[in-house]
């Protein structure tokens, strides 16, 4: 089974770059650590505080020991101690959610010139 652990962050709206910077940080280390990072996502329109990350794992056990190599790895331990030391992050949640098989990474399919002028 394919768990997601979706992370909520409330973000400092002034400090958006910054949750940039540190989210890019996570494009390099998490799947070096053993996630399969699905994104992170920033606030585009309607509210500027709160921005998501989306990280799979085929199991909770596997989050589990990505858990542990995050921890143990220099540049997470950087990036972690960069958001404490900016305070872009205000708060944070996470949630485990599981994926309905056949849902996850579908492809847009071509468009029917039909339903495009209904």
């Amino acid at each position: 089974m394919t768990i997601t652990c979706f992370i909520r962050y409330e973000i400092d709206p002034f400090q958006r770059e910054a949750f940039r910077v540190y989210a890019e940080n996570w494009g390099r280390i998490i799947p070096r650590c053993g996630g399969h990072l699905l994104g992170y996502f920033l606030p585009h329109e309607g509210s500027n505080v709160e921005a998501w990350g989306l990280i799979a794992f085929d199991s909770l056990a596997a989050y589990e020991a990505y858990r542990a190599r995050l921890r143990a790895d220099p540049e997470g331990q950087a990036n972690f101690a960069l958001a404490q030391r900016q305070r872009f992050i205000l708060r944070e949640e996470r949630r485990f959610t599981e994926v309905v098989a056949g849902t996850l990474g579908l492809a847009a399919g071509p468009v029917d010139s039909a339903e495009v002028s209904a």
